[in-house]
């Protein structure tokens, strides 16, 4: 494709202040980095940002993204002409995957691999699957022998959904799962997810659609805007609040990140992608404003792209945000790489704003900031 393309796209946003969802015509022109935006109402410019003055890349583009632009959060709700849909439509596939209840424990490990795969995670929701919604779910299997231990085994326990962007996702996530029983996935494919960590052709740890239309159902089924979501996993007692920043999501540090974090001795209660609008990341770090020099970058930083918060608890429930603080570092990595080299900080921060992860400070704010992110800004997508 042209460095020079433009790639046009029609996205809403919600304006608070009026209480209305406006629509646009959205452009990226790919080589400058640029973004025109224009009322599709009035016909007028709404907005124009300078060269390589907007941290949108055309791998985040894709119909159903939420980007962040100058502080709006905007939703790509369909392609703005042929050309865009023609050359977009196939190198930005989704499709479906989910972590089942018995591998929840490496999520770090399968978040991991799918970024070193190449695939771009668009959403992430930890969530519990009732017998309804199992059944739902799997209704290709209905009157197959083995659905009632499907169906067992997949509520046991939390299930980690997934919707995956890139180039021929669809196949590309099958390749790295492997095949549908480990025994056969140990002898054809030994690095796939399936061979790593499935016990048997049902206890196969990982799931992914086979087909745009499954896709497109199964993605539907865990992160729809029509209906109510699925209930999540929050205890919102005994815990604290974690929130891996964009600029460690989008480096693909993520499954890094959850991986070191258990190895400090925590458990991940649950965890959730977000796109925060401007006003809320403000909210949520109102106790910064006017105390701490950063706090106009950190703004800019939590709401630049998608955020994965984490409920934390530990085994001394009373003591979790102490001790996590403490395991996630100084805020300025660079002391934390002097003094504690082996904290959060230290391992995967840059500077005191891109620092890889937020904790919560106070312990008595802890279960405020879990319940902010779990309750108050869980809702449809």
């Amino acid at each position: 494709m042209a460095d020079d393309a433009r790639y046009a796209f029609v996205v809403e946003w919600y304006e608070e202040m009026a209480a209305r969802t406006r629509t646009f015509q959205f452009f990226y022109f790919a080589q400058s980095k640029t973004i025109e935006m224009f009322d599709i109402k009035t016909r007028k410019m709404f907005l124009k940002t300078g060269m390589n003055n907007c941290p949108v890349e055309l791998q985040d583009l894709y119909i159903g993204a939420s980007i962040n632009v100058l502080g709006r959060q905007l939703q790509i709700v369909d392609y703005g002409d042929d050309f865009t849909r023609r050359t977009l439509s196939n190198k930005l596939e989704r499709t479906l995957g989910f972590i089942k209840p018995d591998t929840i424990d490496k999520m770090g490990d399968v978040i991991d691999a799918v970024y070193q795969r190449g695939l771009l995670i668009s959403r992430m929701r930890m969530c519990l699957l009732s017998q309804n919604d199992a059944y739902t779910f799997y209704q290709e299997h209905s009157g197959k022998p083995f659905l009632k231990d499907l169906i067992q085994y997949v509520t046991q326990g939390p299930v980690l959904a997934m919707e995956l962007v890139g180039e021929n996702a669809i196949q590309r996530w099958r390749e790295l799962i492997g095949p549908t029983d480990p025994a056969k996935a140990r002898s054809e494919s030994a690095s796939s997810l399936r061979a790593r960590f499935g016990k048997d052709v049902t206890h196969n740890s990982v799931h992914g659609s086979d087909s745009p239309a499954s896709a497109a159902r199964e993605i539907e089924a865990f992160f729809s805007s029509g209906r109510q979501q699925l209930p999540n996993c929050v205890q919102g007692k005994g815990c604290t609040c974690c929130l891996i920043k964009p600029h460690a999501v989008k480096a693909g540090m993520a499954g890094k990140i959850i991986n070191a974090i258990g190895d400090a001795g925590f458990v991940i209660n649950t965890i959730q992608m977000f796109n925060i609008e401007k006003a809320n990341v403000e909210e949520f770090y109102e106790v910064y404003k006017g105390v701490v020099h950063e706090y106009p970058n950190m703004v800019e930083e939590l709401c630049s792209g998608p955020v994965i918060a984490l409920e934390i608890i530990g085994k001394n429930p009373s003591t979790v945000p102490e001790a996590f603080r403490e395991a996630c570092g100084p805020t300025d990595p660079e002391i934390a790489r002097h003094l504690r080299p082996r904290t959060l900080r230290a391992l995967f921060g840059q500077n005191k704003v891109q620092n890889a992860v937020h904790c919560t400070d106070l312990p008595e704010d802890a279960p405020l900031e879990v319940e902010y992110f779990f309750k108050v800004l869980d809702r449809p997508c």
